[in-house]
């Protein structure tokens, strides 16, 4: 299947009727990719695009259908898709850290003293949303403020339209007494800006723009009779984008949140003004930033020419959080690869730290972390309201997202230029029967296996996590736990606590993060290479757009893992190609072979060895100044761990930390220090009564 225009009211799959209160299960729509190796798309009920760019009712009768036979080749699949439609665009680097977004009527002050809180706390924000109430909301209000007495001076049609005041162009003066002076201080905390709009009930006459509106259109403005929406016409759009939008774009204001309200009809016949909004919009946005971007519900197939998604107002459950990772990794297979999420959970449900932290965790793993939640004083997703150490948890979290910004930018590239989605099924590496099963196990940018956590910890303290581990050698990034799994993968239970989910890196695998400071979303002067043991590639890239400059930038990375006499040799090949003037003139890259813990290493710089400092941590580091047009490699000679070794020493880590007496654990730990290989030490475990069962099976689960 593919994807679904919107997840409002969803609590996990399925929907709640407001009214009655029933649920019904969502009916994903189709996408390119099917298990049987065929897939059909029927197209025939869409409009035509003209050259000049309007639309045009469908001109043709019969019917216009797509057949895709890939057999289980997904990806060329999704790629045909794009062939047919157009491509993914690169999306700009700062909608990939971290969005704060809230439904709330938020006062100037109150706004920029939020932000104020983030930087103080030193957790990076880089997209500021500003939800519906920074224009006025409240009827009684604009009556008061503009004198209206007489509801005779709206047409009858639009007297019932009254109360619903979810439009509005106008900004609230009470809350915003100086709008522009707001925008510019959030940008000048380097933060984009992002505005809520409900453009159903079109211009009405208090609005500031609203003679102009008529003048364009050839309404009497002294009529006060509103201005309906009417996306199908070609006057109206062209006003709506130059009166209504871009002078607020010139005040600062990045791009605009479409909040569709209208439903699905227009006065073309055949035209939903959703995806005619988020086509106008995105186009219009191209016009000021070469790197456009929107915030809207899904609108079809196609709608991937228009990122960012956003999937609705879902209830705050684990049963929404349960169902997010399958949804989002199954959008792929439309070639929908930018949802974005209310992370946290919309409204509705209960207020669980727990939760709240797993959501997060989910959040920094998918495509866009937005913080939302609905219109309630008593309801935010500020870290700092969740107790527990949950909130402080999350704030680490948000580091991290921040963090991954180069690792994310480089997917994202990916996507544009080879089709490849950030989020992929697992099935997309694997046609095995398991890769099918496990639906919210996803791979991350190709290089990292995501398996969230989406039910609560049980009695023991551990959440337990049901996954599937493919084939080949992986090691958790959090934890540092080893799984090596023979052919056609495994079935096994993983045990986590607060602090993490399992997040498992293939061998040979290179993970950049950003070590830059503050919430700048520059491309990094100061970096961190993250090594796994093995054979292995890849490819950063970066380019100039942040700076408005138009050269591409490739840091290679050439993992390359053999075997000496007695020890082995892990070498990384760093190499650069492009137009270096779009990255920092020198580099600090912090290396860090994360799986090695004590190594000799070697530096050579365009095969001359050089001196290197040093560097003692919990693994193998060097740090290397990087300067573009240079070959580097740096060489870690070792003595590799024997199986009994690395036992032992995962085994000390688990006691470490387990909740247990102190002398159980030693006693325990003395009987494993003698063990000689794996049956040894799975028969140890077994026979001791000296833990708990999940220790046990923490103790167990790298086997």
């Amino acid at each position: 299947m593919g994807t679904y225009r919107t997840l409002d009211r969803y609590d996990g799959e399925y929907y709640i009727d407001k009214e009655t209160g029933e649920r019904r299960k969502i009916k994903l729509g189709f996408g390119v990719c099917s298990k049987n190796g065929v897939a059909v798309l029927d197209d025939s009920n869409s409009l035509t695009l003209s050259k000049q760019g309007n639309l045009l009712p469908d001109l043709y009768d019969g019917s216009d259908e797509y057949v895709f036979a890939y057999g289980n080749d997904y990806r060329s699949a999704v790629k045909a898709l794009y062939m047919i439609t157009g491509k993914t665009p690169l999306i700009p680097r700062f909608a990939l850290g971290n969005w704060w977004s809230r439904y709330h009527v938020y006062t100037d002050k109150e706004y920029l003293r939020l932000l104020n809180s983030f930087e103080e706390q030193e957790v990076p924000l880089t997209v500021a949303t500003i939800d519906m109430d920074w224009h006025y909301s409240n009827k009684q209000e604009m009556e008061d403020l503009y004198h209206v007495t007489e509801l005779g001076r709206f047409n009858k049609e639009y007297i019932g339209a009254l109360n619903t005041t979810w439009t509005g162009y106008t900004w609230n003066k009470r809350l915003f007494p100086d709008y522009k002076a707001f925008l510019k201080k959030i940008k000048d905390k380097n933060l984009k800006i992002t505005l809520n709009l409900h453009p159903a009930d079109g211009i009405r006459y208090w609005e500031t723009q609203y003679e102009d509106m008529c003048k364009a259109l050839g309404q009497d403005p002294s009529e006060a009779k509103y201005v309906p929406f009417d996306i199908a016409n070609t006057e109206f759009v062209n006003a709506y984008f130059d009166i209504l939008h871009k002078p607020y774009e010139e005040d600062g204001v990045g791009f605009w949140w479409i909040d569709w309200q209208q439903g699905t009809n227009s006065k073309m016949q055949g035209l939903d003004p959703l995806w005619a909004l988020n086509h106008y919009h995105y186009l219009d946005n191209a016009k000021n930033n070469s790197q456009p971007l929107i915030l809207s519900r899904y609108s079809g197939i196609g709608a991937h020419r228009y990122p960012v998604g956003f999937s609705g107002d879902t209830f705050i459950t684990w049963e929404t959080l349960q169902y997010l990772p399958e949804f989002t990794a199954t959008a792929t297979n439309v070639g929908y690869t930018w949802w974005s999420h209310d992370i946290g959970g919309h409204m509705g449900g209960f207020k669980d730290d727990e939760m709240y932290l797993r959501h997060i965790q989910f959040g920094v793993f998918s495509p866009i972390n937005r913080l939302h939640c609905s219109c309630a004083e008593i309801q935010t997703k500020e870290p700092w309201a969740f107790g527990n150490g949950a909130g402080a948890l999350v704030k680490d979290w948000m580091r991290l997202r921040h963090r991954l910004i180069p690792y994310l930018y480089s997917s994202a590239y990916r996507t544009n230029s080879e089709g490849l989605g950030l989020i992929e099924p697992l099935y997309y590496e694997w046609d095995l029967p398991l890769a099918y099963k496990y639906k919210n196990e996803y791979l991350f940018g190709g290089q990292l296996l995501v398996i969230p956590v989406t039910s609560k910890a049980k009695a023991d303290g551990f959440a337990h996590v049901k996954a599937w581990i493919p084939e080949g050698k992986w090691t958790d990034i959090f934890t540092g736990a080893k799984y090596n799994v023979s052919a056609g993968g495994k079935e096994l239970t993983l045990y986590r606590e607060m602090e993490s989910i399992p997040v498992l890196i293939k061998e040979g695998g290179i993970l950049p993060l950003s070590l830059d400071k503050g919430n700048s979303v520059n491309n990094p002067k100061n970096m961190e290479i993250n090594v796994y043991s093995g054979n292995g590639s890849y490819e950063l890239y970066e380019d100039g757009a942040v700076e408005n400059k138009s050269g591409v930038h490739f840091t290679k990375f050439v993992s390359d893992f053999v075997a000496l006499e007695n020890q082995v040799k892990q070498t990384l090949t760093i190499s650069t190609y492009g137009d270096s003037s779009v990255v920092p003139k020198t580099r600090k890259f912090a290396i860090r072979f994360k799986d090695i813990f004590d190594g000799a290493v070697s530096l050579f710089v365009n095969g001359k060895r050089l001196e290197s400092e040093e560097i003692l941590t919990n693994c193998t580091a060097i740090d290397v100044a990087i300067e573009p047009n240079n070959e580097y490699k740096i060489e870690v000679v070792y003595t590799p761990q024997t199986r009994t070794e690395e036992l032992i020493e995962y085994a000390k880590k688990i006691l470490i930390c387990g909740r247990e007496s102190t002398a159980k654990k030693a006693d325990l730990w003395l009987q494993l220090i003698k063990i000689q290989g794996e049956e040894d030490y799975l028969k140890v475990i077994e026979e001791t009564d000296l833990i708990k069962t999940s220790l046990k099976l923490r103790l167990k689960e790298i086997l």
